[in-house]
Order: structure tokens, then C-alpha cells, then sequence
């Protein structure tokens, strides 16, 4: 075979009500179709991540979201491992009990699955999450004390030699009622997955180290009504699994001064195609794949809360009604074939003079 790995990057940005993709894991079915037909798959947790729920992925890369916005940029590249050292963060403001839930979580994938963790790390402060829902409905949050996560991720870096950080921060339980029944529902938008984006982003850009979040929450009452693309999260105490797994073979970031390539190496220029929702095209991974070289794929059937179509930011898109004929582009693109050579009308070439 003398083609080089097909990579597609899969994009269902955080917290925004996604209708698939916006739950629990509930994109995980579209990652593992779509793993089929590409080499390389590049994707986020939000995507990946199931709660309690995981699917291992041989070709799939688990990049946290500022991470993606530069690799996209072509600042930063990705080395596959074979494993990393995953460091445990815990928010000073989980409660004893619920804290030791996490603790034997975090065993039982060392025990269960055989993961490389190292000892945890309490945060010297509590570190105070408060969440917010924006004007166009998208969830995000603030962190009180930011510099008590980052003293926590030295430790595990210098002291611990993690190369991968899981966090768990304790989420307020005086989340908007309507929202968390929506959410539990399968309606509206995860209510605490932009906040979740803000801790990993921080340690990401401190520290250039692959990073997820899991939040702490006490327990809920059982939901007769709850819609399946949130039962992955009403299965245990805590979340953390998934993104232990995810962490322990994500990639690790490099520059192209400080680190002399090596074969596996994956930067921007070899990404063939990029599949996002098609009201969500504003994130800055797309924007900046749009000046590249892949195939942009936009998906109308899952909508969002965002109203940013690729034409309102002179993106060049196919435009596709489901991810199940995304999968039909991304097979002819990797064969050769153009697209619109499948329709039963193609148009005559023009000249350019």
C-alpha cells in the first residue's frame, strides 16, 4: 500500500446541547464508525468519555480541546505512547466520603484495567467551581482558586512524573433544577460541561500535558424518565473511568523546536478531513483546518444552540443530512473519489480565462 494514514479529526465542541454528542457519551457510536473507515481518528472527550461507560479505540487520538485548537493551529504536534503515567487530582471540597468513591474508582482501573496511575494529589484549597449559562444557551464556569489546581498538577508532574492529569472537582449541587431534568431528559444542554473545558484548559496550556475532567457530584434520585443518552452517568458515584482510560493513552504534545521527530509524529498538514455539526462551526480547531488542506464535513441533523453555519464564516463545506452519509464522503474522499461524483448531476468544468 503506497497511500499515507487517512486522518479525520471529529469536532462536537462542549457544553453548546449538541443533539448528539451534548449527553453522555452519546457520540461515542459516531467515533466508533467512523474509526472504521479512517487510519487515524482525532477527537476530544467530550466525545469519548461515557461516565462508566468507555469503548478502546486502537486509532483513536483522545486530544483535550485547547490541546486540538493547537494542533489545528500547527502549533503543537501529537506522539502517540504506548501508555502514560495519569496523575489523580481531587478538589479540597469533595466531601470524605464521595472522595474515597473516587479513590476506589481510581483503583479499580489499576486493578481492573491494569492503567498506570500515580498517587493522588489533594488540592490545597477547595477550589470553588460556580457554573453559568450564556445568552445562547452554551454552559461555562469560573474556577475560584485556579492557582490550587496548577500547584496540584506540579506536584504530580515534578514530584509524581505523571504524564497525563485526570481531575474530579467538586461541582455545586444548586445546579438550575429545569436544566438537570432537561439534561437527564436527553433535552437542552449539559449544564456543567463548560466549566469542565475551563479546568482542563488551564493545566493543558500550562503545563502542554494531555489533561480531562471528571466532576464530583453527590448522588440523584432515580429518574423513571431518563432518557438513555444520559443513563452513562446515573451508573455509579463518579465519572471517572472513561477518562482515565482515555488519558492513559492520549497523546502527548510536542513542539517542532524543542522535540526532534520521531516516525508516528501527526501534525495539521496530515489531517484529510474534519467533521463537525453544522450550526457549530466557529470553534477555533475548524477555523483553523478551513485553511488547510482537509475536507470539511458539516452535519446538519445534529444541532446545536449554536446558529453558525460554515457559510456564515466562508467555511467550504460539504454539507451532509446525518453522520451516517458523512461516513459515504469520508469513504469516497479516501479512495479518490470525489463526492460529486456519486450524484446522479455533476457539473461541466469551466475555464478560467
Amino acid at each position: 500500500m503506497n497511500q499515507r494514514p487517512y486522518t479525520v479529526v471529529l469536532i462536537i465542541p462542549t457544553g453548546i446541547g449538541a443533539a448528539i454528542g451534548g449527553y453522555a457519551g452519546d457520540a461515542l457510536p459516531v467515533a466508533r464508525a467512523i474509526a472504521q473507515v479512517a487510519d487515524r481518528l482525532i477527537t476530544h472527550p467530550n466525545v469519548l468519555n461515557g461516565a462508566q461507560l468507555y469503548w478502546p479505540l486502537p486509532n483513536a487520538f483522545y486530544v483535550e480541546g485547547y490541546g486540538l485548537d493547537r494542533f489545528a493551529a500547527g502549533a503543537w504536534g501529537l506522539r502517540p505512547v504506548h501508555q502514560n503515567r495519569v496523575g489523580l487530582i481531587l478538589d479540597r471540597g469533595i466531601e470524605s466520603d464521595l472522595r474515597l468513591r473516587h479513590i476506589q474508582a481510581a483503583d479499580a482501573t489499576r486493578a481492573t484495567l491494569g492503567l498506570n496511575l500515580t498517587n493522588y494529589v489533594i488540592t490545597d484549597t477547595p477550589l470553588g467551581v460556580k457554573l453559568q449559562l450564556s445568552d445562547t444557551g452554551a454552559s461555562w464556569g469560573t474556577i475560584e482558586h485556579p492557582d490550587s489546581l496548577l500547584r496540584a498538577a506540579d506536584k504530580l508532574i515534578n514530584k509524581a512524573g505523571a504524564e497525563a492529569i485526570a481531575v474530579v472537582v467538586r461541582f455545586p449541587d444548586n445546579i438550575d433544577s429545569a436544566a438537570v431534568q432537561n439534561y437527564r431528559h436527553g433535552q437542552g444542554v449539559d449544564p456543567l460541561a463548560g466549566a469542565e473545558a475551563v479546568i482542563s484548559h488551564l493545566v493543558v496550556r500550562t503545563w502542554q500535558i494531555p489533561c480531562a475532567h471528571s466532576p464530583a457530584l453527590l448522588p440523584i434520585p432515580i429518574d423513571p424518565e431518563l432518557s438513555p443518552r444520559s443513563a452513562a452517568e446515573e451508573l455509579g458515584y463518579t465519572f471517572l473511568p472513561s477518562v482515565l482510560v482515555g488519558l492513559s493513552r492520549a497523546p502527548q504534545f510536542i513542539t517542532q523546536i524543542e522535540n526532534p521527530a520521531q516516525p508516528g509524529d501527526l501534525w495539521v498538514e496530515q489531517v484529510d478531513a474534519v467533521i463537525v455539526p453544522a450550526t457549530a462551526c466557529g470553534s477555533s480547531a475548524l477555523l483553523s483546518l478551513s485553511q488547510s488542506r482537509a475536507l470539511a464535513i458539516a452535519v446538519r441533523e445534529n444541532q446545536t444552540q449554536m446558529q453558525v453555519p460554515p457559510e456564515l464564516l466562508g467555511i467550504k463545506a460539504i454539507q451532509v443530512n446525518s453522520y451516517l452519509e458523512a461516513l459515504g464522503v469520508l469513504i469516497a474522499h479516501k479512495t479518490g473519489i470525489d463526492p460529486a461524483a456519486l450524484s446522479p448531476t455533476i457539473s461541466s468544468l469551466h475555464s478560467l480565462l
